[in-house]
């Protein structure tokens, strides 16, 4: 399956079956490994009841209406797909906007706190992204944000060297910034931003069926061959070392994921 806002890729909106990626999305949000992470996300903003936050690039929603519902907080989301909006209004959330978020359509300090899960990684400009949510929160808000680091893979198949070509492909073409996770605290320190943490969470994924349908690990050598970073026999080749890896009980495929928290320097005393 294509993924949003990639060189050369298809974003949500302009797929020919947008819902197939929503399907996606919900089956991700329940498996436990994404589930717990985006839990614990949500607790580094440190909301309290009444506070208002903003989940910029929030998918269907979940996430925002989970933050609501667990911490009595008021939740804000913005999208860049109609689709996703879409989805995320039917599924209750009142406060949605299809918005850039490069761009953020709210006034300086409107929230408490604001995160992005796995949406940098997609963003054409990280920065400008990052300087508009410390932006919209108030001097002293929270800001989180979570992303895969695809320079973490590994995938056992018998041919390592194809292997690690076909996910440096998925690292280095299929995503804008799938390296850039384990430097987001460098980049929220840049932005003078104060208590930075960073966890680490490895997925690690031994039913091919997770890889394949939700990951569309499979299909990555396909598509690096239709962009030129394989021949079509490499291709081949990787697809039938991934099915023999499948038969053979050795299946495992890791990529670790960065949460990475700060807050928002106090306002300056006059």
């Amino acid at each position: 399956m294509r993924r949003p806002a990639a060189h050369g890729f298809t974003a949500v909106d302009q797929q020919p079956r947008p819902a197939e990626f929503v399907q996606v999305l919900d089956t991700l949000d329940d498996h436990p490994f994404y589930a717990a992470y985006k839990a614990r996300l949500r607790e580094l903003l440190h909301a309290r009841p009444g506070d208002r936050f903003l989940d910029v690039g929030a998918g269907t929603g979940d996430g925002a209406q989970a933050m609501a519902r667990e911490y009595g907080s008021t939740v804000a989301a913005i999208d860049h797909s109609t689709t996703m909006a879409g989805q995320a209004r039917a599924r209750g959330l009142a406060n949605v906007t299809v918005a850039d978020a490069h761009r953020l359509p709210f006034r300086d300090a409107s929230f408490d706190g604001a995160w992005a899960d796995r949406v940098v990684q997609h963003v054409a400009d990280p920065e400008q992204v990052l300087a508009e949510m410390l932006r919209v929160i108030r001097p002293g808000g929270r800001i989180a944000l979570a992303d895969p680091e695809y320079d973490t893979q590994v995938l056992d198949i018998a041919d390592q060297e194809l292997a690690r070509r076909v996910l440096r492909f998925r690292a280095d073409v299929q995503l804008r910034h799938g390296t850039l996770a384990h430097r987001h605290a460098g980049l929220l320190s840049r932005h003078g931003l104060l208590d930075v943490s960073t966890e680490a969470r490895t997925l690690v994924v031994r039913d091919p069926r997770e890889a394949d349908n939700c990951l569309g690990l499979r299909t990555w050598a396909r598509t690096a061959a239709e962009h030129g970073h394989l021949t079509s026999a490499e291709a081949e080749r990787f697809t039938g070392q991934f099915d023999e890896s499948v038969r053979s009980g050795r299946f495992t495929y890791a990529v670790t994921f960065f949460l990475t928290a700060a807050t928002a320097a106090p306002a300056s005393r006059s």
